[in-house]
């Protein structure tokens, strides 16, 4: 076999690899690449997740409570969504989890596939309120 019958059998192998790796993004239909199941990254995600609780120092009482009402309320939107959009619920598996990271100088959250939702101390600073907190955790689930 010759080089150029060589590279374009192994360029259309890797096109063929690639384009059964396409996906759809829910809601926005964007086209993404996927190499890894979702259940996979979900549960690698809960690894993680369960290492980053275990580090670092978490906060209990209002503060959390009121960020898993948020969470529960965009859970129940979310849902509530596709439903009545009559599409599949993407998070539909998802074990939802919320905590607070005690840490006044990270000014951030976050949200790890499967539902995993993460915020910083330093976060509420900024947010000020339910709102605003509200805001950054839809942001952060919409990644």
């Amino acid at each position: 076999m010759n080089r150029r019958k060589f590279l374009s059998y192994v360029g259309c192998g890797c096109c063929g690899i690639v384009l059964n790796s396409c996906a759809t993004a829910p809601i926005t239909e964007r086209r993404q690449f996927k190499i890894i199941p979702e259940a996979k990254l979900n549960a690698q995600a809960a690894q993680i997740y369960e290492k980053v609780k275990k580090k670092e120092k978490l906060i209990s009482g209002s503060k959390l409570d009121e960020i898993i009402e948020i969470g529960k309320k965009m859970e129940s939107s979310i849902s509530e969504y596709f439903y009545q959009s009559k599409l599949n619920d993407p998070t539909v598996n998802f074990d939802w989890e919320y905590i607070l990271i005690e840490n006044k100088k990270v000014r951030n959250a976050w949200c790890m596939p499967g539902g995993k939702i993460a915020v910083y101390t330093g976060m509420l600073d900024i947010t000020k309120n339910e709102n605003g907190l509200a805001a950054v955790m839809g942001h952060e689930i919409a990644h």
